[in-house]
């Protein structure tokens, strides 16, 4: 079988990413401790060029190339310009955290870009075989990235509990998908669901690896009941890993569930319907009664992110464009607040210090009033308290939802959003009205200072303006 050299030409901001990805890695070696900041400027500028490369090639109908394996259509090209864009927060606000705890290392950067060059194969599979290496290639970079911080044993042990569940679940998803391959005879996500609709009577080995998919990517995006990890895994990483597991993989998670069930498996909606809500509602429930009781803020956001992946199934689940379009904007709006929270934790933390308790945030709104309205935009948006940019996400989903036919379902989720607030609202009670145990200043660069602003004020800016954001992601879709 012979390939056209012009079917890489979609291919090229991958190309361009392991390349510079490489590039880095080997020009690291040669630099000393002090010049380390040049493996930084090297890595932001390879995601700037990436996402040049991205958009200039945005084609204006979906191309899919070498044999069926990749697709670039709309929706990648929306996914992956917010991958790169969550990536370069996570460097700007890990900078100055990773150097004052030893961390500021080539291989902290060289690992993220491999992880987002295999969220980019996430985004664009069209393919089993394609999705799976996107997603393992993802998975080992984090999985070492959560095992940097050598010298501390609750990183080690998150790393390996972080292992051996993402090697079940990575296992559980491989199972599903050779039980579809054995049913239909392809890898091919398009000849899947050709397949499916050619053949009217449901096939017990295609529903089982339907069941098993599912399962598998149950445990990478942490639904409940296979959220065990999570919350160990934010707690034990360092923060800078834990700001970039909790931001641009959710992306990629969205995008692999629409690769898999909405392309492959669509004619199985009534079959995967009944697993989601199940998912949906245990996530929603769990999540947010759990969140009330943590103390320590990484393993609240834990919860917190568990969950709004509650939600994110809400809006699969409505299996129409309305409902993927709402849960794809709820996925872009859920990983700019994530980013914002986990950035106020690292700007609150400090040489031997870890901001990770609830009471860390005690009178912030004293010892720095606008980095405490900046959280206060952030929590209210995650609560899904309006003019904020998360309760526009909630209403759109909940819209969707509302619209095909799951009225309780909708209840259940405003029920239990509700109950989420408490936990939210705890922080802005904290930070204006109770008195501060901590006097520090707020050692940040000016650059993390700046971004961590806009980060705040886009939570607003796109809360007071959704629509463009929104009817990007319907248009995506």
């Amino acid at each position: 079988m012979s390939v056209e050299l012009s079917e890489f030409l979609p291919l090229l901001p991958e190309i361009f990413l392991l390349t510079m990805a490489c590039v880095i890695l080997i020009v690291d070696v040669y630099l000393g401790e002090d010049m380390r900041a040049v493996t930084y400027a090297l890595s932001i500028l390879a995601l700037l060029g990436t996402g040049i490369l991205t958009y200039q090639l945005a084609p204006a109908e979906a191309e899919v190339v070498l044999s069926g394996t990749f697709i670039n259509d709309q929706m990648a090209v929306v996914l992956k310009l917010f991958i790169y864009l969550l990536t370069i927060g996570v460097f700007v606000y890990s900078r100055q955290y990773l150097v004052l705890r030893d961390l500021f290392k080539g291989e902290f950067y060289v690992l993220a870009l491999f992880a987002v060059l295999g969220m980019n194969v996430m985004v664009s599979a069209h393919n089993m075989i394609s999705l799976y290496l996107g997603l393992e290639l993802l998975s080992l970079a984090l999985y070492a990235m959560v095992a940097m911080q050598r010298d501390s044993a609750i990183a080690t042990e998150a790393a390996m509990k972080y292992f051996v569940l993402g090697a079940l679940a990575s296992g559980l998803l491989l199972y599903g998908m050779s039980m579809i391959y054995g049913a239909t005879g392809t890898l091919d996500l398009q000849q899947v669901s050709d397949h499916i609709a050619a053949n009217k009577a449901k096939d017990m080995m295609l529903l089982i690896g339907m069941v098993f998919s599912i399962v598998g990517l149950a445990f990478k995006l942490g639904a409940v009941p296979f959220h065990m990890w999570v919350p160990d895994i934010y707690h034990g990483s360092p923060t800078a890993v834990t700001i970039f597991i909790g931001t641009a993989p959710k992306i990629a998670g969205f995008a692999m569930i629409m690769r898999l069930l909405a392309d492959g498996l669509g004619g199985l909606q009534a079959d995967w319907q009944d697993l989601l809500i199940i998912l949906a509602v245990l996530s929603m429930v769990i999540g947010n009664v759990v969140a009330i009781a943590q103390t320590n803020i990484k393993r609240m956001l834990a919860y917190s992110t568990i969950a709004h992946m509650g939600f994110l199934f809400l809006g699969i689940l409505t299996a129409n464009d309305a409902g993927y379009g709402a849960a794809m904007f709820y996925t872009i709006a859920y990983s700019i607040m994530s980013l914002g929270g986990f950035g106020m934790i690292i700007l609150l933390s400090r040489k031997g210090f870890e901001a990770d308790k609830l009471d860390d945030f005690k009178g912030l709104n004293d010892r720095s009033p606008w980095f405490a309205l900046m959280m206060l935009i952030l929590m209210f948006s995650m609560a899904g308290v309006p003019p904020a940019l998360g309760f526009y996400a909630k209403l759109a989903v909940l819209e969707a939802v509302v619209n095909a036919g799951f009225v309780w379902l909708a209840v259940v989720a405003v029920v239990f959003s509700i109950v989420g607030a408490f936990y939210y609202l705890r922080i802005i009670k904290l930070m204006y009205f109770d008195k501060a145990e901590d006097h520090a200043p707020l050692e940040a660069s000016v650059d993390m200072r700046a971004v961590l602003s806009v980060n705040g004020l886009a939570v607003l800016f796109l809360g007071l303006f959704p629509g463009s954001l929104l009817a990007l992601c319907i248009s995506a879709i």
